[in-house]
């Protein structure tokens, strides 16, 4: 594996960023932020996201919403589940990088 993509300055910040919010949000310490916490956060936040743009639909679909509501519910949604999806794939290549070292 390349050294850049090891010592990535814009990955450790945002995790930093990532790990401050979370400390922020929840009154934690700042050493008490573990990476579990942040992954945890962030898929609550993905599941939130993805159940309002529901909501929006269901609503547009009874006609109680108005139609840039529903399009900003559903861009975000959609938004969130392709960054799901490209965290997933990136978590997967790392794992079959790990699997394929020598021992």
């Amino acid at each position: 594996m390349p050294i850049d993509q090891i010592t990535n300055p814009a990955a450790a910040a945002a995790y930093t960023k990532t790990a401050r919010a979370l400390v922020d949000k929840q009154g934690m310490e700042g050493g008490d932020v573990s990476f579990g916490d942040i992954l945890k956060s962030t898929a609550q936040n993905a599941v939130k996201t993805m159940r309002a743009g529901e909501t929006m639909a269901a609503q547009a679909v009874i006609g109680k919403a108005e139609l840039t509501d529903v399009v900003q519910a559903i861009n975000a949604a959609d938004l969130t589940l392709q960054t799901v999806v490209a965290v997933r794939d990136k978590m997967i290549a790392a794992y079959q990088d790990i699997m394929r070292m020598p021992i």
